[in-house]
């Protein structure tokens, strides 16, 4: 049975308040600080009028990665299910030969 927790993150200084399911706490918990960690490293290295557009900026940043990701997935996936078949068809023919 999966239990919810309760859990406080904090993303560019303030607190966010968040249930989650208890084996996503590791999860959550480094995706706030990984979200964080690039909202400062956007600061230093780019003009900016509010946190408003750091937090733009690394919601493309990351919506782009997991885009990118599931396309790769996407691709191994297809290249293992081709490979597969041709396995398949190898082996296919092996025992049809017998």
């Amino acid at each position: 049975m999966k239990t919810n927790l309760d859990i406080k993150v904090q993303i560019a200084g303030r607190p966010y308040s968040l249930s989650i399911a208890s084996e996503e706490e590791r999860i959550v918990r480094k995706a706030a600080e990984e979200v964080s960690q690039t909202i400062r490293d956007y600061s230093k290295a780019f003009e900016y009028k509010d946190h408003q557009d750091l937090f733009a900026m690394v919601a493309l940043q990351h919506a782009a990665n997991s885009i990118r990701l599931e396309e790769e997935k996407s691709f191994r996936e297809n290249e293992m299910k081709e490979k597969l078949l041709a396995i398949d068809d190898l082996l296919s023919a092996q025992f049809n030969q017998k």
